[in-house]
């Protein structure tokens, strides 16, 4: 992936740019230009691990195209779908101001782009800017399909921190030998747990530590004294991943397309849909020095890849085939080396935090073990004591309908969901110590396309707890259609009249890992209409159902109104 120079990218944007009336456009104030992407899904044989295979991708890129703009633009990406499967595109992180129908994520916004069928997303980056990705959200096509979405902001809007000498986009994925869609199918057939990935990758790159990986590296060449702005974008499957550069340190600077005050630390952590800008000065001697993506597993008994995909930190003056200096990554279960991270995480821009709540949520996560009821058994039932896994929140696995469910909110078509998630669980206990866990017996989880239905304006918090029910475990959690300040977040299970709250500067997010055997409490406004997805980016988890759907309903007026769907909207 080639290096990005600020000044240069933006100069170039200025003159790509097309100024276009796109219906809709008028609802904003102006001064963005029209950005067009012509997206094809298209396949591409690859050779990795010593291993050939065929790979879903967009125009043949592994990763995908770099979509840029800026803030205030509008954004029209043509998507073709050029293979015999469905896909589509989440644009992960842009709040899609009255345009939910072109969020993505499967059978909850829109049905599936079909093969040979096109589809115009179209959103406008409503006072967003910062580090974004896009990435395919039909089942585990993620694997292969996502790329980097980077928004600058408005000409002559410096950045709150020094500027950086050079921007560089550092994508941590996983690889898979086997087909990313059968895999899927497979585990979910087994009732068991997903195998863990074949290897770690930094911009598509596992790295020498890798069997036939020596020249399958991602390298960065430096210049002694100069400071650069790293892009990491986590958009792996099922895996969260620490991330360090050895004997260098790492300030923190933005996280989740939203400034944060500096924070510096020798090492961070991403979970899948999370994105964190680094400011990184070359301050040591010429040399070479590792890029190191490793594990942060805090279930039990999961298994997982335990070999370090590397990249290059290189100095210029270096030799080519100097030794590279070892990262210090943390231990894979280190949940301190997370929670410290989290605990210094200020928020720069919060004036607007809710200090009163309308609606409190109380949701717990966790994953379940379903009593087994398949015909064969020994070959379908592989989760803990013979049972099937599946993942809730509240107690409650959900469901996708086989339709759009935005299109059947919009159109008052019954049939295809309840609006009766439950705003509390049923039970009350020690989630985290002394969950029931004698699975299966009582560790099922009721199946449903349950909705929860907001007013407009509703200022909300939730509670996420985490529970033991199989295993506790860090979850990252990515609510659509908005970010959120983290205004809690601790270890236990939450207690009202302990837990302490930061109402005066919390980040402000859009995916939060909830902490192992812990809890984090975020508050938004609910003041975006549409449906909008909650739910784990461990892909497993998701296939499992440990997710929800968020509706909120129509304001007043034109600017409060979700507009009609587009005229090429997807049929299933």
């Amino acid at each position: 992936m080639a290096t990005t120079v600020t000044a240069l990218v933006c100069a170039l944007l200025s003159l790509l740019s097309i100024s276009h009336s796109v219906h809709g456009i008028k609802r904003w104030p102006g001064g963005g230009s029209t950005r067009f992407y012509d997206f094809k899904v298209q396949t591409k044989r690859v050779t990795k691990l010593c291993s050939s295979k065929e790979i879903v991708t967009i125009n043949e890129m592994y990763p995908g195209p770099v979509v840029y703009a800026q803030e205030d633009d509008r954004v029209i990406v043509r998507v073709t779908n050029l293979t015999p499967h469905n896909a589509t595109i989440h644009w992960h992180g842009v709040w899609q101001r009255l345009s939910c129908w072109f969020d993505g994520p499967s059978y909850i916004t829109q049905c599936p782009i079909q093969a040979g069928q096109t589809f115009s997303y179209e959103f406008t980056l409503v006072q967003q800017k910062g580090t974004f990705f896009w990435h395919a959200h039909f089942s585990w096509l993620r694997a292969t399909v996502y790329g980097a979405f980077i928004v600058y902001p408005k000409p002559g809007v410096p950045y709150p921190f020094p500027y950086p000498y050079e921007e560089h986009i550092i994508i941590l994925g996983e690889y898979w030998l086997k087909d990313a869609l059968k895999l899927e199918q497979a585990v979910l057939a087994s009732g068991g747990g997903a195998p863990m990935a074949d290897a770690y990758t930094i911009n598509g790159h596992p790295g020498p530590n890798y069997n036939c990986s020596a020249n399958d590296v991602y390298r960065i060449n430096v210049v002694p004294g100069k400071t650069y702005l790293l892009r990491l974008i986590n958009a792996g499957l099922n895996t969260e991943n620490f991330f360090a550069i050895a004997n260098h340190k790492l300030t923190i600077v933005e996280a989740d397309a939203e400034y944060t005050k500096a924070l510096p630390t020798d090492k961070v952590m991403l979970g899948p849909g999370q994105t964190l800008n680094v400011l990184v000065t070359a301050n040591q001697p010429i040399s070479r020095y590792s890029m190191a993506v490793g594990p942060y597993m805090s279930a039990r008994n999961v298994p997982f890849q335990n070999i370090t995909s590397v990249g290059y930190f290189q100095y210029l003056g270096a030799t080519p085939n100097s030794i590279s200096l070892p990262a210090m990554l943390p231990s894979f279960n280190d949940n301190l080396a997370v929670k410290t991270v989290m605990d210094g995480l200020r928020g720069l821009n919060t004036s607007d935090v809710p200090k009163v709540i309308d609606k409190n949520l109380f949701v717990t996560i966790g994953v379940n073990v379903q009593k087994c009821n398949r015909k064969n058994p020994k070959k379908n039932c592989k989760g803990t004591n013979g049972g099937v896994f599946a993942a809730s929140m509240n107690n409650i696995s959900f469901i996708r309908p086989n339709v759009s469910l935005l299109e059947a909110y919009y159109r008052d078509r019954a049939g295809y969901f309840t609006d009766d998630f439950p705003g509390a669980p049923l039970k009350f206990y020690d989630f985290v110590n002394v969950a029931p866990n004698n699975a299966p017996i009582d560790t099922n989880s009721m199946n449903g396309t349950r909705v929860f239905v907001l007013e407009y304006g509703t200022r909300v918090q939730f509670i996420l707890q985490d529970t033991g029910t199989v295993s506790t475990e860090n979850h990252p959690i990515h609510l659509h259609g908005y970010s959120f300040y983290v205004v809690g977040y601790g270890t236990g299970n939450y207690n009202p009249d302990s837990a302490n709250f930061n109402l005066v500067d919390p980040p402000y997010m859009n995916t939060i890992g909830v902490p192992v055997g812990g809890w984090a409490a975020i508050r938004f406004t609910a003041d975006n209409p549409g449906v909008w997805f909650m739910h784990c980016h461990l892909e497993i988890h998701l296939s499992w159902g440990l997710s929800v759907a968020i509706i909120v309903k129509n304001g007043q007026g034109a600017l409060e109104t979700l507009p009609h769907p587009p005229a090429d909207y997807p049929r299933c």
